[in-house]
């Protein structure tokens, strides 16, 4: 498999073109081939050893399958695939099999495509839950397109919900032989990370880019060069990371000006291969970024 950021990676064939195709949906359901993924509440399951994802065969999930809680994903190493939201109260079922775990666990232990498979089943469970109302009326909607969307059940609305996705920048600041970092206040003791936050309406990543760390850390930046991107689905983001040049040349300290950051400060390699700061989750793209950076030969 390619070196995708964790939960990236096109290891599921989304298959749009069948998300309208009502008799094949049908069909799919009933298909001995087919395979569910259960999402209870923001939790997927998972068993064997090693971990794997669980996909259950039909007769698995027949107790907990209705209209409104099955979800396409697409096809899933040849199969087609549906997310099953169960809401979550009293014990987790599937014990026999498994246990519930959260995304972020997974993603550092199950295979590329099934955290892959798991972000995606686990981003529409929440983006379900959370638009059970039309926006423009308020009325009841129910799931559409395989549950790709949402209808608004009002017939003098009849709005369209497709899922919202929340795009934000990350980025590694760069001056030299040094890195800018910094960390919240309610982060473990020690730990830093990459710069980052959401876009602005009207605004392109680059400025994106530019605002974010000068309204963090008071530090003004010249080049700005994509990276990567990853799904984040806590809820909804999607986070597209950055590599930045730093333009000290006005020699600006760094201020926290909008409050966000508890500390930021320059590190070295040296620095950040000794232990401290702690470093990012090694899920993120803020780590990728980092690592990446820490083992380049040459400095940015």
């Amino acid at each position: 498999m390619e070196n995708h950021n964790v939960f990236a990676g096109a290891f599921v064939d989304r298959s749009g073109e069948r998300r309208k195709d009502v008799d094949w949906l049908d069909e799919a359901l009933q298909d001995a081939d087919t395979r569910f993924v259960p999402v209870w509440g923001d939790h997927c399951l998972v068993g064997g050893d090693p971990l794997q994802l669980m996909l259950l065969e039909r007769h698995q999930i027949e107790s907990f399958l209705d209209e409104n809680n099955q979800i396409f994903l697409g096809l899933f190493r040849g199969k087609p695939a549906f997310a099953v939201t169960i809401s979550a109260g009293g014990k987790p079922p599937y014990a026999e099999l498994g246990e519930f775990q959260n995304l972020r666990y997974l993603g550092s232990v199950l295979p590329a495509d099934e955290a892959n498979l798991a972000a995606h089943a686990r981003g529409l469970a929440l983006w379900h839950a959370s638009q059970l109302f039309c926006g423009n009326c308020g009325s009841s909607a129910r799931p559409n397109t395989g549950g790709n969307s949402r209808l608004c059940l009002n017939t003098a609305c009849g709005r369209e919900i497709f899922p919202r996705v929340d795009p934000a920048i990350i980025v590694l600041v760069t001056d030299g032989d040094r890195c800018l970092l910094g960390r919240q206040a309610g982060w473990p003791e020690g730990r830093y990370s990459t710069i980052a936050g959401f876009v602005e309406t009207g605004e392109s990543l680059e400025d994106a880019v530019r605002r974010e760390v000068y309204e963090e850390t008071n530090v003004r930046v010249s080049t700005v060069r994509y990276h990567s991107s990853q799904p984040w689905p806590f809820p909804a983001a999607l986070m597209l990371g950055f590599v930045a040049q730093a333009d000290t040349s006005g020699g600006e300290e760094i201020v926290m000006n909008d409050g966000e950051l508890e500390d930021a400060r320059w590190f070295t390699r040296k620095e950040l291969r000794s232990g401290f700061p702690k470093l990012p989750f090694r899920i993120s793209i803020a780590r990728r970024l980092v690592d990446g950076w820490i083992d380049s030969e040459t400095t940015s």
